[in-house]
């Protein structure tokens, strides 16, 4: 009498069981790092300890960047994708929470049933035949001498009505589907990490390609100079080779310089049309729908003075990639719980209630009621082993998870710190051609001046010009590759997203 007492505790207490091993938190990857005040190359850039701003692109001085960036955030396909595969995540985590609670089916049957009767079909044939027999042999038992004819049909014609309602709930007494619940909510929070990385991503390739279009329109505009004073130079040659000071090959070579200098620019413009079509597809536009807006010139956007980086613990706490990593490894940890928990029985509880009758007046008659409730245990007691070796892949899956989230930290900060260095020191070499182009102006002005005072030939004067804008050139490229080394430190710096709340997503249609 006591032991159904003891049943409901007892469930309880098996319902609040989840086998498998608890996720207690990513490992300590980088101890040093995550200590450290600063990042180990930050002395060869000029940064400080600040926390960088989200949006860096703000800090570069040029509207069209940011407005690029933005319509790319805004419209870009593969944003669009990354935030549907958050969808489908978050869908999966309803669809496994379902799965706590019973499924039930309801069914309506109306039927109408033609049954042969088999051999009774041919029994009127043998009673018609022993009634004739009978009335020839006594004709008194049938006034008029003919017998009746009996017929017995041949099929029975039944009806069936059914009303029913069943249910079957699986009871999760040892965690298995809290388990897998479990996981699709962390992979869930790492879709939504990668919806914010691909932010990173994408921010970091408009501003790059942005870049690369007005480094090419500048270098462009500085060639075209370049071919024009050559094709001066070459005139001048061509005059002193008729008045006896030139000779031919002093002609072959400057026409030989003039033309390799033309060939600089049909390059230069197919980079200037691909780097506008590369901003049209990243912001969700049609080629060539942005060349209008792209075409006018504009000054190469630079970064600002100092730069703020914040510390290495900042990073990774910022990056998502390393957040992403990190819900991937809570996942595969809870895949293992699944996979221990079929290691258990598995107990679920059947019911059934129903109305059935042949007839329809009497179908919700209580005579017509059936019901059914049982508890049904299953155990998988001989798989030879295929449950195990489930365990045993997935705690394989687990590590490789964790190998995969150490090596993401490690890359992050590896990117972060390379940044720090190519930035650091492509910024020391701009000075130093900035430097040159003061000396190679300084030499211009000389050299015209000389020119206007008789002492130089107009040929030195267009030589030094030429010397200048190559000069210039050079300067440009390092300016721009500044400006992209700048962008690729902020990408390393996972820098660049907004938060993605899964939660807060528009729900896909629902057909």
């Amino acid at each position: 009498m006591r032991r159904p007492a003891l049943l409901p505790p007892l469930l309880s207490l098996l319902a609040a069981c989840t086998v498998g091993p608890d996720y207690k938190g990513p490992p300590d990857v980088a101890p040093w790092s995550e200590a450290a005040g600063q990042f180990r190359r930050a002395a060869s850039a000029p940064v400080d300890a600040a926390t960088p701003p989200a949006r860096w692109w703000d800090g570069m001085g040029d509207p069209e960047l940011v407005h690029l960036v933005d319509l790319a955030l805004a419209a870009s396909p593969t944003l669009k994708a990354a935030q549907a595969r958050v969808l489908e995540a978050r869908a999966l985590v309803a669809q496994q929470r379902a799965a706590l609670f019973p499924q039930g089916n309801a069914t309506a049957l109306a039927a109408k049933a033609r049954i042969p009767t088999g051999a009774l079909s041919t029994a009127d044939n043998q009673i018609n035949a022993a009634l004739a027999r009978e009335a020839i042999t006594n004709p008194s038992l049938f006034p008029g001498g003919t017998p009746p004819r009996v017929d017995i049909p041949n099929h029975v014609t039944t009806e069936l009505y059914n009303l029913g309602f069943d249910a079957r709930w699986e009871l999760d007494l040892f965690g298995g589907t809290r388990r897998e619940i479990e996981a699709a909510a962390a992979q869930t929070d790492a879709a939504a990490a990668q919806v914010e990385d691909a932010q990173v991503q994408l921010a970091a390739e408009v501003g790059q390609a942005y870049v690369g279009l007005r480094d090419a329109q500048h270098r462009l505009d500085l060639t075209r100079a370049s071919a024009a004073a050559e094709h001066r130079m070459l005139d001048l040659t061509v005059d002193k080779r008729r008045l006896g000071t030139a000779t031919d090959a002093d002609v072959a070579r400057m026409e030989t310089q003039a033309r390799q200098t033309d060939a600089q620019i049909p390059p230069l413009e197919g980079q200037v049309e691909q780097a506008m079509d590369q901003l049209a597809l990243l912001a969700g536009q049609e080629p060539g729908t942005m060349d209008a807006e792209l075409t006018p010139i504009r000054p190469l956007p630079l970064p600002p003075t100092v730069v703020p980086v914040a510390d290495p613990a900042a990073l990774l706490r910022r990056r998502p990639d390393i957040r992403a990593a990190e819900r991937q490894l809570a996942a595969s940890n809870a895949e293992i719980g699944h996979a221990v928990a079929q290691l258990f029985p598995n107990v679920s509880l059947f019911g059934s209630i129903g109305f059935g009758s042949n007839k329809v007046d009497t179908l919700l008659r209580s005579s017509s009621l059936s019901m059914i409730g049982a508890p049904m245990l299953s155990w998988n007691v001989l798989d030879w082993g295929r449950v195990r070796a489930q365990i045993r892949q997935a705690s394989a899956a687990n590590q490789e998870s964790l190998a995969q989230y150490q090596n993401t930290v490690l890359q992050a900060l590896q990117d972060a710190e390379s940044g720090l260095s190519r930035y650091g020191h492509q910024r020391a070499a701009t000075f130093q051609l900035a430097g040159a182009l003061d000396v190679a102006t300084r030499a211009q002005r000389l050299a015209d001046a000389r020119y206007r005072g008789g002492t130089a030939t107009a040929l030195e004067a267009l030589d030094a010009e030429r010397q200048r804008l190559q000069v210039e050139q050079s300067l440009a490229q390092a300016q721009a590759q500044t400006s992209d080394d700048y962008i690729a430190l902020q990408k390393s710096l996972g820098l660049g997203w907004q938060p993605v709340d899964p939660a807060q997503l528009p729900d896909p249609p629902d057909y």
